[in-house]
């Protein structure tokens, strides 16, 4: 038992899909009364200044009587996304790293000055 005099539920069966800082865990656990649910757990990495690191944690409670629902609705969402978006991934990282390149290529002309804020002048026509 725990502190709070309720028992710890126990996992019946679980599997865990691991996604970059993000790990999703899924768990059917067993009601009171013997019948299970669903728990979907996302759990992220974060790091502090110092280092050390942290989890922070959703969790989601999914019974019986709403998986019909929810499992359309997760389809056409999934499936909307995909179709407006396509399967490549284009997470904040990969826009950073897009771009700084862009910024790197675009901004440094031939000799290895910045051109960013300029504009090419000839004095010949003044």
């Amino acid at each position: 038992m725990s502190d709070n005099g309720t028992m710890q539920k126990e996992e019946i069966f679980s599997k865990v899909l691991r996604a970059g800082r993000r790990t999703y865990f899924f768990d059917v656990r067993a009601t009171k009364a013997d019948d299970y649910y669903l728990t979907i757990t996302e759990s992220k990495k974060f790091t502090n200044d110092d280092g050390s690191f942290f989890y922070k944690k959703h969790k989601i409670y999914l019974y019986k009587e709403d998986f019909e629902g929810f499992e359309e609705i997760l389809k056409e969402m999934t499936n909307y996304i995909i179709n407006e978006k396509g399967e490549e991934v284009i997470s904040e990282r990969h826009q950073k790293d897009f771009k700084k390149e862009y910024e790197t290529t675009e901004d440094i002309s031939s000799n290895g000055t910045s051109t960013g804020d300029f504009t090419d002048v000839s004095f010949d026509d003044i």
